[in-house]
């Protein structure tokens, strides 16, 4: 007899779900001859009172009295091309190791309810950083683990950023990852959690941070596996006032399958040909990206699974928003449904969490990409350029050659504002990010700032006063800026996610710890920028104009306001090698300003030689720029300015 219908409507979620008395199974599988729920307490076999039953839609459903909160289970499925074990893409956990079972979860977490809110978008700073490379205190044992950032969080918390970006951290099955090649969904990685015989020091120190701000501890088995860690990573995360954004892959999986996995589900025939028969895969289609297989945009299910995945992180996880990988995939190879697909998960995930941030990665830049749907658009929030980053790196690595030649602020200029954008908050923008500063073995990637502003040595006064230049620019200039981990601190390696290979590239924690004065200086400097964003809230407004730029003179001057208002904010970038005095430059209002910002103060801190304009200026009634007035300022070499009234 098979498995009772109890409990089951047109409403049962997919996946396995708790009710009063088991659990309710439901999984899409429309070419299977039969599907069985099988649990560890029947030794996981298939017989007829674990059959579940087909709907009309190719889902397969049941009840099974008697689960409970971490039983283990798989689906065994039949099909035109054989048969075995499945794992269900909607399991919530994961158990070690592969090929694994899944394990049925409550959604339930005790959360500390303290009304958090996600900032508005133009308050977002963004803090881009991989779990596993972020903070590895207990290597060579063990990797980084959602409970490894949440140790960090008073760092993140005291540098001012109000959002954390984690790399993917879906379950990929290799052992290590960037975690570009996520394989089961709605489970996060088992190998950023810490077991259960190793939490007690971690519920200790997680417990120490909610002390400090008078609320109530943890339990041990609050925080036992994967899903609860990363949701008291979310929870502490709010705590402390910063949002947490997932950076999730809707346009391809895998990679590395297995036979257990979500490919060829149904099991249909081909899988094992050569090559295979794709189109026989269910979930995905005949396009391959990455190593993996782009998702099959033209079914229904496959769309409902992505956007129920982003559901799902929203409601049970509290996140605050996504950075979608290589939307342009989607758009492109998932042609002609992907673009619709967009369109379908903004509008669905922003009725369900208005305020959350829906991050587009699309190559190249689209600016359609973060249009109303009503217009056409995708209906995105937010979308990566490239533009300053790579005029921020050419002036940077061009003014490491020697010789005061001309270097292109110009281009530079012209990057600030990307075009086809009406809104300054609608892109992201920073000299930094995971691709780009990734140790790949088999094609070279690009260097840190630092190493990039002096490349013979990334601790010189060239590289520090570069690299201040560099980040000081993508803090102030128009869109919202993203710092990559441990650019704050002067980081100057690549780094890797294979910490067994690459054990040298590891964020250098010891040097805060031991004190190195450049790395606490650079630190303070990066600290105290993004402080500047909330003093003066010109720097998160729309107004923006280049003043002056003079690539002979290496200058760069450009106005932020809040359009309707004022708060005027003059920033000057120099990245000639001597000081200049006298410097003219136009002003958009007459009397005294105030220099707010003076990179060069952040120079062996606090710098007992820093050349600038003494902490205010007067503006005179000389026209220039366009402007009413101007100031003869002092620009101290490789530097970065702030005027304010």
């Amino acid at each position: 007899m098979p498995a009772a219908l109890d409990h089951i409507t047109v409403d049962t979620p997919m996946g396995a779900n708790l009710v009063a008395d088991g659990a309710t199974f439901r999984v899409w599988a429309p070419n299977a001859h039969a599907v069985h729920v099988c649990r560890e307490f029947h030794s996981f076999q298939p017989d007829d009172t674990n059959l579940l039953t087909r709907d009309a839609l190719g889902h397969w459903r049941g009840f099974v009295p008697g689960v409970r909160d971490r039983h283990r289970y798989r689906f065994w499925v039949v099909g035109p091309g054989g048969a075995g074990f499945k794992r269900d893409p909607y399991a919530r956990e994961l158990a070690t190791p592969f090929p694994s079972d899944g394990i049925v979860r409550k959604p339930d977490f005790p959360w500390h309810e303290i009304g958090y809110q996600t900032p508005r978008f133009p308050d977002f700073v963004i803090y881009q950083l991989h779990v596993g490379a972020f903070f590895t205190p207990n290597l060579p044992r063990k990797a980084g683990t959602f409970l490894d950032v949440a140790r960090k969080i008073p760092h993140l918390a005291a540098l001012g950023v109000t959002a954390v970006q984690l790399l993917p951290i879906q379950e990929f099955q290799t052992t290590f990852s960037t975690g570009y090649n996520g394989t089961d969904y709605f489970s996060p990685e088992m190998d950023f959690a810490v077991q259960d015989p190793d939490l007690a020091p971690y519920v200790a120190q997680v417990n120490g941070l909610l002390e400090a701000k008078g609320l109530r501890r943890y339990q041990t088995e609050d925080l036992s596996g994967e899903m609860n860690q990363l949701k008291a990573l979310v929870d502490l995360c709010h705590i402390h006032g910063l949002a947490v954004l997932l950076d999730v892959v809707y346009n391809h999986a895998g990679g590395d399958f297995g036979d257990e996995s979500i490919y060829f589900l149904d099991r249909q025939a081909g899988q094992h040909d050569d090559p295979p028969n794709f189109g026989n895969s269910l979930y995905f289609g005949w396009n391959e990206h990455a190593g993996g297989r782009v998702f099959d945009f033209a079914k229904p299910d496959v769309r409902d699974f992505l956007i129920q995945n982003a559901k799902f992180f929203l409601e049970e996880y509290r996140v605050d928003g996504f950075r979608y990988d290589q939307v342009s995939v989607i758009d492109h190879d998932g042609a002609p449904h992907g673009w619709r697909f967009c369109q379908d998960l903004t509008a669905t995930v922003r009725h369900l969490r208005p305020g959350a941030l829906h991050h587009a990665e699309y190559w190249g830049v689209n600016p359609y990409v973060v249009k109303p749907v009503a217009e056409g658009g995708a209906g995105f929030d937010t979308t990566l350029t490239d533009g300053l980053r790579i005029a921020i790196r050419r002036v940077i690595a061009s003014a490491s050659v020697p010789g005061e030649h001309p270097l292109d602020m110009s281009g530079l200029a012209r990057s600030l504002w990307p075009e086809g954008f009406a809104e300054h908050w609608r892109f992201v923008q920073g000299p930094e990010n995971h691709d780009l500063v990734l140790r790949d073995d088999r094609e070279p990637r690009e260097q840190r700032i630092a190493r990039l502003g002096d490349p013979s040595n990334p601790r010189s006064w060239f590289a520090r006063s570069r690299a201040r230049v560099a980040t000081g620019i993508g803090l102030t200039a128009p869109g919202i800026p993203m710092l990559f981990m441990g650019q704050e601190f002067l980081e100057d390696k690549q780094w890797s996610d294979n910490i067994d290979l690459h054990p040298e590239l590891l964020l250098y924690w010891q040097g805060l710890d031991d004190g190195d004065k450049q790395m606490h200086d650079h630190l303070r400097f990066t600290r105290e920028l993004v402080g500047l964003r909330w003093h003066f809230p010109g720097l998160r407004g729309g107004g923006f104009r280049v003043v002056h730029v003079h690539d002979a003179n290496r200058v760069l001057a450009f106005h932020r306001w809040v359009e309707g208002v004022g708060h005027d904010v003059l920033v000057v970038a120099h990245l000639a090698t001597t000081h200049r005095f006298g410097y003219r430059i136009g002003f958009p209002g007459g009397g005294e300003w105030r220099e707010v910002f003076n990179s060069d103060v952040y120079e062996a801190w606090v710098n007992p030689d820093v050349a600038g304009n003494g902490g205010r200026v007067v503006a005179q009634a000389e026209p220039l720029h366009g402007f009413g007035h101007s100031v003869a300022l002092v620009l101290p070499a490789n530097a970065i300015l702030a005027f304010a009234r």
